[in-house]
């Protein structure tokens, strides 16, 4: 498996085999994709039961769908999801990787908890960032900030990702 470099990437999306949207030729970095916030916002509701994590679990059951115009305020030791802008398709033999920004690490914010992986074959697929403040200041998070990054990696062989979450749209 390798990442795939400016070039590399340019050359896919130009072919149609990788597709972003929105997308500004700007965004692609040397080894990198800049991706954005949205302006949806999942926030969890005070707890009132226990949240049993199990193969069926639903975050939707504990969380409430916001959506936000100048920005949202992100507390200490707060967690949220957000999402990106960007739709983003991918082909059967490439797979991303989420990264969060080290300016925006450097605060405290972390962009992704733990789900960064992209799995090769999704399809328009908004990618939903499980974001927390692990800093001691509340932090402004804006809609339309180049909140993280994707990194390419050539997979060997081919898959298609056909989960619940393929073209997913909201966090």
């Amino acid at each position: 498996m390798a990442v795939l470099t400016r070039s590399e990437i340019l050359r896919h999306i130009e072919a149609g085999t990788i597709v972003i949207d929105p997308f500004d030729p700007a965004q692609v970095g040397p080894a990198s994709i800049d991706l954005h916030l949205d302006r949806q916002f999942r926030v969890f509701r005070p707890a009132q039961e226990i949240f049993h994590v199990t193969d069926d679990a639903d975050y939707r059951d504990v969380t409430s769908l916001i959506e936000v115009d100048d920005y949202f305020l992100l507390l200490p030791g707060q967690a949220i999801h957000g999402v990106t802008q960007e739709r983003i398709t991918l082909p059967p033999d490439i797979c991303g990787w989420i990264q969060g920004r080290s300016r925006f690490a450097r605060i405290g914010l972390m962009v992704h908890v733990t789900a960064n992986f992209m799995q090769p074959g999704i399809t328009r697929a908004k990618q939903v960032l499980e974001m927390n403040n692990a800093g001691p200041v509340p932090l402004a998070i804006h809609p339309g900030t180049a909140i993280c990054q994707i990194i390419l990696e050539e997979c060997v062989g081919q898959a298609t990702y056909g989960g619940r979450f393929q073209e997913q749209e909201l966090p």
